[in-house]
């Protein structure tokens, strides 16, 4: 779900505004009202359409107070309310449904209380008060830490960087409580949300056809929560209807991710450097995960060269995913030589681990704890916060090449082709 509607807002606003559907709590909030020292008539008979009705047309309240009673769908309907919301609106709704699930939904939706009907007048004071006291409340300050973005991004389909991505994103909001932000880029087929079992809402969709309206309200409406620490912003958008961006929406999430968070993990699809190379002008740590075959190792080496022409503050991390124990298709050390730079981290495969995060709906590093691959990620993660803390001077991509000299055009295709056939190595040679 969403996370709260942010406190304090911008320029005058009326105070308080109600829309209640029963005539008790409609005398019962104009009492409260007149004690609280608001006008008695921002108390309007109505419920949720006719507050979104309203709020369509005037300014929000600081502080409005909804029935939900006559709503047939709650949380649809909150989205509905949010988007005529400004920016800082605190929300409190009451209902007839006496039900934990949809309060804890309503909650992590944005409002800040719910009340269930037929409330008192003590039980409604305390509400409304507590509530001017979060729009009061200045905004939290931003964090001491400067702000790190990592990109990972994968040589090649199904090397299994998704699955480094979230795990990445899970550790750094777990094991160091960095409040991150997870960003899955592939707007059609992504699986970051999936892999948590999560639902991952209409919020990247909305923001790439209406890129006008990402602010910080948006970030925190439209990101689905993982923990408190973690919030996911993915999409399966219809396969049948492609999302025509020139990349702006991506890029102000991005601003919008480094005001309201720590980290920024991006899972970030190859075709993106192509379409959307300034995508990586502030990254801070690119994370390459590869596998050791030589479809890998020609796209490793053209991976390193394009960053370092195209972002040279990136630091970069290589590491080799899912690796069998027994012979891989081309050796660590081979394919070390051949795209001149050592491989980081080694992270074993093992299908039983795997098998059993998807069934769990878990991350490969939270399933894995106690094993050679749960090693295996605690250290990438710190090689990542290692190489983020590093100066951003130097060549970052070291070993990606002499100057002037295409790596590729130097990669020896045929050393490394397993033993075929003189045939096929002379093929591939030619």
């Amino acid at each position: 779900m969403n996370a709260p509607w942010k406190p304090g807002g911008a320029g005058p606003r009326d105070p308080f505004h109600a829309f209640v559907c029963d005539d008790h709590s409609f005398d019962l909030l104009r009492a409260v009202a007149s004690e609280l020292g608001w006008p008695p008539e921002k108390v309007n008979k109505g419920g949720m359409r006719n507050a979104v009705q309203s709020l369509s047309i005037t300014a929000s309240p600081q502080i409005l107070f909804i029935d939900m009673s006559e709503s047939g769908d709650p949380l649809n309907d909150i989205n509905s309310l949010a988007e005529v919301c400004e920016p800082g609106t605190v929300v409190i709704a009451a209902g007839q449904v006496n039900d934990v699930r949809l309060y804890r939904d309503l909650i992590a939706s944005g409002i800040q209380d719910y009340l269930l009907k037929p409330f008192g007048a003590d039980q409604l004071r305390d509400a409304l008060t507590q509530a001017q006291a979060v729009f009061m409340a200045p905004r939290d300050v931003a964090p001491e830490r400067p702000h790190m973005t990592i990109s990972v991004i994968g040589t090649r389909g199904g090397v299994g960087a998704s699955s480094i991505a979230t795990s990445l994103a899970w550790l750094l909001s777990e094991k160091k409580k960095r409040p991150t932000a997870l960003l899955d880029l592939d707007v059609h087929f992504g699986t970051n949300a999936l892999a948590m079992d999560l639902e991952p809402g209409r919020g990247l969709t909305d923001a790439i056809e209406n890129p006008s309206r990402i602010d910080g309200l948006f970030i925190e409406r439209a990101m689905v929560r993982a923990s408190d620490t973690l919030a996911i912003l993915s999409a399966e958008a219809p396969i049948n209807q492609p999302l025509m961006t020139d990349g702006g929406a991506f890029y102000q999430l991005l601003e919008e991710f480094r005001l309201a968070f720590e980290c920024s993990v991006i899972d970030l699809p190859r075709n993106m450097l192509i379409q959307h190379p300034h995508l990586m002008g502030d990254v801070n740590v690119t994370l390459i995960v590869t596998e050791l075959t030589l479809a890998s190792a020609r796209d490793t080496i053209r991976l390193l060269s394009w960053i370092k022409a195209n972002a040279p503050q990136s630091r970069i991390i290589v590491a080799a995913n899912r690796v069998h124990p027994g012979s891989p298709e081309i050796s660590r050390k081979d394919f070390e030589q051949s795209i001149e730079r050592k491989v980081d981290v080694i992270i074993p495969f093992d299908l039983r681990i795997a098998s059993q995060a998807a069934k769990l709906g878990k991350t490969l590093a939270e399933t894995a704890k106690g094993s050679k691959v749960g090693a295996a990620c605690i250290t990438l993660m710190d090689q990542v916060l290692g190489a983020a803390a590093e100066h951003d001077g130097g060549d970052t991509a070291k070993g990606a090449g002499k100057k002037g000299d295409s790596l590729l055009a130097r990669f020896d295709f045929k050393s490394l082709m397993p033993k075929r056939g003189k045939d096929k190595a002379t093929a591939l040679d030619d």
